[in-house]
């Protein structure tokens, strides 16, 4: 094989795209573009392991077992792995990394590290209120019930991340303050060359809404707050984990001198 992946993953509206963007302005990083399907998500491009509007539910899909993607599981079979090559192949640039966002990937980063050894991850989050307030159009549940689909499927993520060789954290706050800064992490990351052209204007979307709590946010939300560095009224700390993990001391150094920005 003769590229890479780079797999992005966050809940709907949390910044995927965003990062999708800044990533393929990097040289040598190729994305999906002008695809027949929601916001350019691989997951629609593939016919190896079913999805379908349901299975990525914003607010719902880290509540089902069926979505959490590991490796051992069903979908751990090397017909699995050549199925998603051919199906994303004519998506793609000829490029030496392929970068393919959509949010169920949170939740499938232990798979494709499986599927795809030489993969590395970008996990994307944002303050779980805006999430909250961003999605609940989309949605009938309730706020508190999206928070805590927020906490599942970060407790889980980060979880994950413990047995993944390489991710990268970007908090969507950080990515709209900092788009620059970003893109050199993530051009560090897959040791690719910084320069080239800026990225695109940024807002912060979090100006949108009052962030300020309307109850008391649910307790499965606690831990990954903490750990991400979210705290109360939209509150954005430092982060608890570690931005970085790679096995290569000197990109892992690289990044770690340029993420998280502050």
């Amino acid at each position: 094989m003769r590229h890479r992946y780079l797999f992005i993953g966050g809940l709907h509206r949390s910044g995927t795209s965003l990062a999708a963007r800044i990533a393929g302005s990097i040289e040598g990083i190729g994305t999906i573009t002008d695809a027949p399907v929601p916001e350019n998500e691989g997951v629609y491009l593939q016919g190896a392991i079913p999805h379908d509007a349901l299975a990525g539910a914003p607010g719902r899909f880290a509540h089902d077992p069926a979505q959490h993607l590991v490796e051992g599981g069903r979908f751990d079979q090397r017909e699995v792995r050549d199925r998603l090559e051919a199906d994303w192949t004519p998506w793609f640039p000829d490029t030496p990394w392929r970068a393919e966002k959509s949010p169920v990937n949170l939740l499938r980063s232990r798979l494709y590290q499986q599927l795809f050894p030489l993969s590395q991850f970008v996990i994307v989050t944002r303050h779980p209120v805006a999430v909250a307030r961003a999605t609940e159009k989309w949605s009938d549940l309730t706020e508190a019930d999206l928070v805590a689909h927020w906490g599942r499927a970060h407790a889980l993520a980060l979880a994950d991340a413990t047995r993944l060789h390489a991710r990268l954290i970007l908090r969507y706050e950080d990515l709209v303050a900092h788009p620059g800064a970003a893109r050199q992490a993530l051009a560090a990351f897959c040791a690719r060359p910084g320069e080239g052209r800026a990225p695109e204007p940024v807002r912060n979307g979090n100006l949108d809404y009052d962030l300020r709590e309307r109850m008391p946010l649910p307790e499965e939300a606690s831990a990954p707050m903490a750990a991400l560095g979210y705290g109360p009224n939209g509150a954005v700390l430092p982060l608890e984990t570690p931005a970085v993990v790679h096995p290569l001391r000197e990109q892992r150094e690289a990044v770690a001198r340029i993420w998280p920005p502050g």
